[in-house]
């Protein structure tokens, strides 16, 4: 029974994180932020989403601290 209960809460924990990653390049200026490293030379192109991963990182860690506070 517990992990009946396991397997569909990563279901719908998936589906949910695949949703939020489909809608992740409709939020604007998420992936542009400054701090976001973009190197660019002639036929290479290098970018890390420094602020945007700390961005969401700590929204995350936020959302969580308060989930787990209930």
């Amino acid at each position: 029974m517990d992990l009946g209960r396991t397997i569909i809460f990563l279901g719908v924990f998936l589906v949910l994180i695949g949703g939020l990653v489909l809608l992740a390049g409709k939020i604007p200026g998420l992936g542009k932020l400054p701090g976001d490293i973009i190197i660019q030379r002639k036929n290479f192109t290098f970018y890390f989403p420094l602020a945007t991963g700390l961005l969401i990182s700590a929204v995350l860690s936020l959302l969580f601290w308060l989930l787990s506070k209930r």
